[in-house]
């Protein structure tokens, strides 16, 4: 089997799956030579111009900086710093559009240039040999350096490899279409690259050095091969033409025969690949200490009346180059960052060149038409047949559609190099190399949270740990503090008794206080929860206590008309026995007396029926009914009892539920009861005495006699009775409502 070598030197080389032959367009620019343009009115330079972070800013607003003086710096490994394009002052720091096919901004640092264009101090270094890799490195690192072929990843990581390196492949393929940025570059700096090449050597110390150029460069080849025919160990391999064979797996596999897998990188097969215009950056920043403060930059398009290529300064608006090249606004619809099959169209004529820009294109409407509009896909397959990565890409378009993340990552949407062969061949003019760009990066974005979720995790465990770790900490220093100190106090030393005392009146002290705050704290306690009553009790009680006060003062009238009705009556019968002129016989009056005696002995055992039966009534009604019902009985009983009053009578038979209002409905009970025992007692004694007067009488005339104890019987026996009726109906509701009482707190 035929080694790499032989095989280069033979011309053999291998061929990658895939590949179109879009039309080259390369002649529009690569008859003039590389132009220096005058300084713009503002530069924009972004802060973050690559893979990585962005580095942190060292100037303000206001700030005057020279040419090459560093504007951001950072210790971070993939932090690359940026740099003045020139000497002027810094007149703001903003966010601003950006080379980004969503238009996206970022911040920005703007420098209004004062036409002096003044270096900062440099240090030539005339032999790099004698510097040590680590330094070297460092001053890549410190240039601002990426790679400038378009990924702009930072070249110092990609050189600080221990890996052993069998090639180190210059990629000088430039396969797409209009742009010549490196072919003009390699005319006429081949001196300046091959020193860069020298350099990469020196830090990798790889076995074969391959410098891989497509045959449509003819004058590049040949300055190639006279600038490194003094090394042996630099092959310049002289590529058919075929798109893409600039890709980094694509031209490792058409030199080496070699394929990279999913998801490593090249070093861990013994191969680093650097661009032709890195190598360029790489030696001018070590010899002449320059940083990557401009690039050229391939302008052209059949709209530019005077398509070249230009030195630019980074932060240079594409406008201002359009201008210097014969291009105006009015001459374009759109715009392309890159070439036609990887470039972007560009939102804003102000976007900045930076430092992986290497064309500037602006087409006619015959050129590359913006009409076409995308249909369905008919599944042609053709997209599959020339993609360089061997993928999917029409499953690959239908999971981006879908945003199912882990369909496209079983895919290898990842190993898409955005070569824009799939949309170039489709016959749907479907945008293949957008979806998966817009893909790409929500799966960054969702990458980006989940790390962080994962960061915040792990601080959070960590914190649990160091609160548990200084919780015991505190628990046994408490614990040993005291040990120590119920040691020292039974030490039985003066010091000890005396702390051993003022322990023991701190304790003291504490708990007076806390008793102290805990009497305070009562009658507050006690306020609070009469406050807290409902205000429905209150008014209840209230009304109880009216209720009650006028039982009393009703019991207190009623007894006093009683003993007035029962003394008139007796005086009235009495004047009037002995005014009479008759005299009734002894046996007619002592048959008088006891028919009076029963009617009126009927007459009460007919009232206090009817009050017990109202009062059983209104017992059982209390035991069934609301209270609503049981008022309603109790202002009919009173309204019997009192007609004149019923509105304080049914006012008094709600009274209210507290234990002292039960105590005073029993007292008013009580008293109505001897009231009413003492009424039966004085009518007897009436009766009695009426009797005696009576047989007093006996001489009157018999007529008269019987006339006058007709009138001394009927007058008391009618007031008599009515009195006593009222006495104990109003026993009767007392009754009730004490019973009541009792019920309704059981």
């Amino acid at each position: 089997m035929e080694s790499v070598i032989e095989r280069i030197e033979q011309g053999k080389f291998w061929k990658f799956h895939g590949g179109i032959h879009p039309p080259e367009q390369k002649f529009l620019s690569t008859d003039k030579p590389i132009r220096q343009l005058p300084l713009p009115e503002i530069l924009r330079i972004p802060v973050q111009q690559h893979i990585g972070e962005p580095g942190d800013i060292l100037v303000k607003v206001g700030d005057k900086v020279l040419k090459g003086q560093p504007l951001t710096a950072s210790e971070h490994p993939m932090v690359v710093p940026v740099h003045a394009s020139t000497s002027g002052t810094v007149t703001a720091i903003e966010n601003a559009i950006i080379a980004h096919p969503s238009g996206l901004s970022e911040l920005c640092i703007f420098i209004s240039p004062d036409g002096e264009d003044k270096w900062r101090n440099r240090e030539i270094c005339p032999d790099y040999q004698k510097l040590s890799k680590n330094i070297i490195i460092d001053k890549i690192a410190q240039a601002g350096i990426s790679g400038m072929g378009g990924a702009g990843f930072p070249t110092h990581i990609k050189l600080n490899t221990a890996a052993t390196i069998n090639y180190l492949i210059i990629n000088a393929a430039e396969c797409e279409p209009y742009i010549t940025a490196d072919d003009l570059l390699i005319r006429e700096q081949s001196a300046a690259i091959v020193d860069g090449i020298k350099i990469l050597d020196h830090l990798l110390a790889p076995t074969t050095i391959l410098i891989g150029i497509e045959d449509n460069k003819p004058e590049a080849i040949l300055a190639l091969q006279k600038a490194t025919q003094t090394l042996d160990k630099v092959k310049v391999c002289v590529l058919p033409v075929i798109y893409p064979t600039g890709g980094e797996k694509q031209l490792i596999q058409v030199l080496t025969g070699k394929e990279v897998p999913s998801g490593t990188l090249p070093s861990t097969l013994g191969i680093v690949m650097q661009n032709i215009a890195t190598c360029f950056a790489i030696a001018d920043a070590i010899i002449n200490d320059t940083p990557l403060i401009k690039r050229v930059v391939t302008v052209t398009g059949k709209s530019v009346a005077k398509p070249q290529n230009v030195w630019a300064l980074l932060g240079s608006p594409i406008e201002f180059l359009l201008k210097q090249c014969g291009c105006h606004q009015g001459n374009k619809k759109h715009i392309i960052m890159g070439g036609p099959m990887m470039g972007f169209s560009l939102p804003s004529f102000n976007v900045p060149v930076v430092k992986t820009t290497n064309c500037i294109l602006a087409p006619d409407e015959a050129e590359i038409p913006d009409n076409d509009k995308e249909v369905q896909c008919i599944r042609c397959g053709q997209c599959a047949d020339v993609c360089p990565s061997q993928l999917l890409p029409q499953e690959l378009q239908w999971s981006a559609k879908a945003n199912d993340q882990q369909a496209l990552t079983d895919l290898n949407l990842f190993d898409c190099i955005e070569c824009g062969a799939c949309a170039y061949v489709c016959p749907s003019h479907i945008p293949l190399v957008h979806y998966y760009r817009v893909a790409k990066a929500e799966i960054r974005q969702q990458k980006l949270l989940d790390i962080k979720a994962e960061k915040a995790k792990q601080r959070f465990e960590a914190r649990k740990v160091r609160l548990e770790r200084e919780k015991l900490a505190r628990e046994e220093k408490h614990r040993l503090a005291a040990e120590a100190r119920k040691a020292r106090m039974n030490s039985g030393t003066t010091e000890a008794n005396n702390e051993k005392s003022a322990v023991a009146a701190a304790l003291a002290r504490v708990k007076a206080k806390k008793a102290q705050g805990s009497q305070d704290n009562k009658p507050a306690d006690i306020s609070v929860t009469k406050n807290s009553a409902d205000g429905s009790e209150s008014q209840n009680n209230k009304k109880t206590q009216v209720a009650a006060a006028i039982a009393r003062a009703k019991a207190k009238k009623l007894a006093t008309q009683t003993n007035n009705n029962v003394g008139g009556k007796a005086t009235e019968g009495e004047s009037n026995a002995m005014s009479s002129s008759e005299v009734v016989s002894k046996p007619e009056a002592k048959n008088e007396t006891p028919t009076t005696q029963i009617e009126v002995s009927k007459k009460d055992k007919i009232a206090a029926a009817i009050a017990k039966a109202k009062a059983k009534k209104l017992a059982a009604a209390a035991k069934t009914n609301e209270t609503d019902t049981s008022t309603a009985d109790y202002a009919e009983v009173k309204s019997e009892a009192l007609p004149e009053k019923p509105t304080a009578l049914a006012s008094q038979a709600n009274s209210a539920e507290t234990p002292e209002a039960i105590k005073k409905a029993k007292i008013a009970a009580a008293i109505a009861k001897a009231k009413a025992k003492k009424l039966s007692s004085n009518k007897a004694a009436a009766q009695n005495e009426l009797a005696e007067k009576s047989k007093a009488q006996e001489q009157q005339p018999e007529d008269k006699v019987k006339a006058n104890s007709n009138k001394v019987q009927t007058a008391p026996n009618e007031n008599d009775a009515a009195l006593e009726k009222k006495a104990r109906i109003a026993a009767a509701v007392a009754k009730a409502k004490a019973k009541k009482q009792q019920e309704s707190n059981k």
